[in-house]
């Protein structure tokens, strides 16, 4: 029997890397893909393939399915991880900005998805895995296009689950909450950028400094736990739905679940230290 083969994208950094590297070690022929394969020469290096692939371009994605399936014969597990978080009020964001948004994070993974079901149907099995974020089961300020986007991409993997069942493939959404990546710093970034100054500028403020202060206080955990999480998704005889892992995943998705709207929002501006209105 031939070694199950995966494809993670946003495979040079944090989470999508240190997927790669798991599955690797669990015998898994690996493709990391992303846009720079300059940054996949690590990977490359200790036995990951390396795939130049951006999920923006149809003829990339198109082309990096096409050269798996001809090397190996078969794709079993895909992990869509590659994304961005593009924070800002969204009075102030740009539309072709949250477009890009819905480009990167949603379309991306979906034109993806869409690439390797025929070979996992004709296989009978396979596993797609969505990296969502607890950020696609609540809310936070200036964060409406991100969270568009996971809540976009819980949604669609609820359908997928259904529709993909009867031909052996099973759908798992993962859950992170705060992940020691780049993320945070470029999110930070960003929502300065965007909304630094004008009517938004006490919450950009206020924004920017909670996503650097948890990275700054190491209250993130590691990307190694979440490659972990995939490892059981992809491994199980039967998969859960749903993995929320890292840093204060379990317990802020519980309150959202819980709380009233107003409560929520209350709680959710003092802990990122919003101006009270």
């Amino acid at each position: 029997m031939t070694n199950p083969v995966a494809l993670v994208t946003g495979a040079s950094s944090g989470i999508g890397e240190a997927t790669a590297r798991k599955l690797h070690s669990l015998g898994y022929t690996v493709y990391g893909a992303a846009r720079r394969t300059e940054r996949l020469e690590t990977l490359a290096a200790d036995g990951v393939r390396p795939l130049g692939m951006d999920v923006t371009d149809e003829a990339s994605m198109q082309a990096g399915v096409a050269r798996i399936t001809a090397e190996t014969g078969r794709i079993d597990v895909l992990v869509n991880n590659a994304g961005y978080g593009s924070y800002g009020a969204l009075e102030d964001v740009p539309l072709d900005e949250g477009r890009r948004q819905f480009e990167v994070n949603v379309f991306g993974a979906v034109r993806l998805i869409q690439l390797v079901l025929p070979t996992m149907r004709a296989q009978g099995s396979g596993r797609i895995v969505n990296i969502s974020s607890m950020g696609g089961r609540l809310h936070t300020p200036l964060g409406g296009w991100y969270h568009g986007t996971k809540f976009a991409l819980e949604a669609i993997s609820d359908c997928l689950r259904i529709e993909v069942a009867p031909f052996g493939i099973d759908v798992v959404v993962i859950e992170p909450g705060g992940i020691e990546t780049e993320w945070g710093g470029i999110a930070a970034e960003r929502v300065e950028a965007t909304s630094g100054t004008g009517a938004y500028a006490a919450q950009a403020k206020a924004v920017a400094g909670a996503l650097r202060s948890d990275a700054n206080a190491n209250r993130n955990s590691p990307p190694s736990v979440i490659a972990d999480a995939i490892a059981k998704a992809v491994t199980a005889r039967r998969p859960r739905t749903r993995y929320a892992v890292g840093a204060g995943a379990k317990p802020l998705i519980a309150a959202r679940r819980v709380l009233p709207d107003r409560t929520y929002d209350a709680l959710i501006g003092r802990a990122v230290g919003l101006p009270r209105p």
